[in-house]
């Protein structure tokens, strides 16, 4: 089971990648980057992040089901906090 510093760590790689843009690797990510306003994700890139995290973190993660319950407000206002909480609860279930 991953820690927090190494799920943000994660994402951060996975983000950067997902992004593909110089200007994403000059940026600090953390638990409060904005995934709508720092990073100016468009909803392919989105579904690209869901793919690349439960490749990495496995099915248990359901990214698509969570953000499937969410409401627009709530998924414009995500942030990589959000998800590294999402991939700890799996992880808990899990054991």
């Amino acid at each position: 089971m991953a820690d927090r510093d190494e799920i943000v760590a994660a994402l951060t790689e996975i983000l950067r990648d997902v992004v593909g843009e110089a200007w994403a690797d000059e940026i600090e990510i953390g638990m409060h980057t904005s995934f709508s306003n720092d990073l100016e994700l468009e909803s392919i890139e989105l579904v690209a992040l869901a793919e690349k995290v439960q490749a990495r973190y496995g099915a248990e993660v359901d990214f698509v089901g969570w953000l499937s319950n969410l409401e627009l407000d709530r998924i414009i206002g995500l942030t990589v906090g959000d998800v590294v909480q999402r991939v700890e609860q799996a992880q808990a279930k899990s054991r």
